[in-house]
């Protein structure tokens, strides 16, 4: 009786183990997440566009359909990386990923930026120089630390009207995304 307790109480132990580990393995091992999804459509240092979100149409990022997206992606080993443009006066919203998909950075244009989008991102190294005044920046320059070399950058714009829209895409595709080396 003792024996088969025993047993019962390990074979328990070691499910509830197993069952741990592969609960907290299985999210680093996903391919089928957003970041993996953004490596087919946006290349490194290229502002995408993303296409407009027809209602019954797929909308695999589940996007709002009345916004427009912007997605650049960069990678910071060989320096820092600069996105800028200029924006409609409207609602914008600028916001950096991860490649874990969270958000190590956002604002919008009402934080006091205007219609001008001058953002750098800087990995931790790279913040260290900057700190060390080795590279020169120009005022007005929005400073985001990057806890690592991949970033995804989202800016969103919200067309007050549907006839604006094709001027607002424009305006996106306008965005520089690029990596000072």
């Amino acid at each position: 009786m003792t024996r088969a307790l025993v047993w019962l109480i390990g074979g328990l132990v070691l499910g509830a183990l197993i069952h741990i580990v592969v609960i907290l393995t299985l999210p680093g091992s996903a391919t089928r997440d957003v970041w993996h999804q953004l490596d087919a459509v946006a290349p490194i240092e290229t502002t995408i566009v993303l296409d407009d979100i027809l209602p019954g149409e797929p909308n695999p990022f589940g996007l709002d359909p009345e916004l427009l997206y912007a997605v650049c992606r960069l990678q910071l080993n060989d320096g820092p990386g600069i996105v800028n443009g200029s924006l409609p006066l409207t609602f914008w919203s600028v916001s950096v990923f991860n490649p874990q998909g969270h958000v190590i950075y956002a604002t919008t244009n009402r934080s006091g930026s205007g219609a001008v989008l001058d953002m750098g991102l800087f990995n931790p190294a790279q913040t260290r120089l900057l700190a060390e005044q080795r590279f020169e920046i120009e005022d007005g320059l929005l400073i985001v630390e990057a806890g690592g070399n991949d970033v995804a950058v989202v800016v969103r714009l919200a067309p007050p009207h549907p006839d604006m829209r094709d001027r607002y895409r424009d305006a996106l595709e306008g965005l520089s995304c690029e990596t000072i080396r």
